[in-house]
């Protein structure tokens, strides 16, 4: 899979934007502070948490064909459940048997579309229905038969997702009556790097499911609102090889995608980033965090890039000082499991920085590699993924 920084954006955002793209009006409401819209108008009503939860109804956390006077009571016991996101819809009453699948995501290859007459929350097991391919390799003509969208619907569709920075658009189930599309649910991701490029979603769109987030990304949260800094943490692949301590956000994508680029994707363990020149203390609290994940991942092979581009003020040397006492206190570990570390950064004080990881790394017997702006990140991270094997 190509990697891109993909965020999930809530259900109530994704049906506006697709539905808005078909020129229909969404009927739906957003619950975001306990009390449901006084504009709310109907007779039965589906109740949901909308934070970018899978298996919701398997979970309990889809409530069907809700009277009116219930929803402030299903919406409470959401909230007690711990989820803050609730989205209230009208109710309609269909047989599974009219439901179907589409979804467009971007791959190395192009944007593929699949596509199925069998859709709903058991999409999985009717995947011998499921068809799939490059968007361009299929005619229109034969789009629109098979998926009920008009071809309009689908070159509209194929456009919004280039325009709107989208790395997944899955539409499922919707119905098709009378020539007529029903959107039922959808779910969304965007390439967050673009969020000052477009105005139908943004940042108070995201959803990250709060109740799945490991405790180091809960600590790395805490970290984040009480320092002028920033630091980020989001696991992908717990049990994953590769781990990334990252400084900057552009070179931090970069780094990721050179990793699925070369095919080791799959071991990429987590993602994020600290910068805005944090203290010594800071990135101390933030590699702890870190090498924690490291530590309880269950691969055999473990390495790990300390890496970013060339800092404009972030002081590299007194960074790498809070990143040396976290790993010091981990050494035991560190050695037992025969971790590799390879570094490279540049920018102020880059020079003692280097020297003094690089003794570090050497006396604690971790040392991968360490590399300064002359070697390019892609040469950096082939070095990386060679140490893996």
């Amino acid at each position: 899979m190509y990697f891109v920084p993909r965020r999930k954006i809530s259900e109530y955002r994704a049906k506006t934007i697709i539905n808005s793209l078909f020129g229909y009006e969404y009927e739906g409401w957003a619950v975001l502070d306990g009390k449901v819209p006084k504009e709310v108008a109907g007779k039965s009503f589906v109740v949901k948490v909308d934070q970018a939860i899978k298996q919701r109804f398997k979970r309990g956390l889809i409530f069907l064909d809700v009277p009116k006077k219930d929803l402030a009571q299903k919406v409470s016991e959401l909230q007690e459940k711990g989820f803050e996101s609730i989205l209230i819809e009208p109710y309609l009453l269909h047989g599974g048997s009219d439901e179907r699948y589409i979804s467009l995501r971007r791959e190395r290859e192009g944007i593929v579309v699949s596509f199925s007459r069998s859709g709903g929350v058991e999409i999985e097991s009717h995947s011998d229905s499921i068809q799939s391919g490059v968007f361009e390799s299929f005619a229109i003509r034969q789009l629109s038969e098979e998926t009920g969208f008009t071809e309009e619907q689908l070159l509209v569709l194929r456009k919004a997702f280039d325009d709107l920075y989208l790395s997944l658009l899955e539409v499922n189930p919707y119905l098709v009556k009378d020539g007529q599309l029903k959107i039922l649910d959808v779910a969304i991701e965007v390439d967050s790097s673009a969020q000052l490029l477009v105005d139908s979603w943004g940042d108070t769109d995201v959803r990250t499911p709060a109740a799945s987030l490991t405790e180091q990304e809960l600590y790395v949260r805490s970290l984040n609102e009480e320092s002028p800094a920033s630091f980020s943490l989001e696991v992908i692949n717990p049990d994953g090889g590769i781990f990334l301590l990252l400084s900057g956000g552009g070179a931090s994508v970069v780094i990721a995608d050179e990793i699925f680029t070369l095919g080791n994707g799959d071991e990429l363990a987590n993602y994020g980033e600290y910068s805005g020149n944090p203290t010594e203390e800071e990135t101390y609290r933030y590699t702890s965090q870190v090498l924690r994940l490291l530590l309880n991942s269950k691969a055999k092979k473990k390495v790990a890039l300390i890496g970013g581009a060339v800092a404009n003020f972030t002081d590299i040397a007194a960074t790498f000082s809070g990143i040396i006492t976290a790993l010091y206190e981990h050494r035991d570990e560190l050695a037992k499991q025969k971790v590799k570390f390879y570094v490279r950064r540049g920018g102020p004080r880059q020079a003692q920085g280097l020297k003094k990881i690089k003794r570090a790394l050497q006396d604690l017997d971790i040392l991968g590699g360490v590399y300064d702006p002359s070697v390019t990140i892609p040469e950096a991270v082939n070095n990386l993924v060679k140490g893996l094997k």
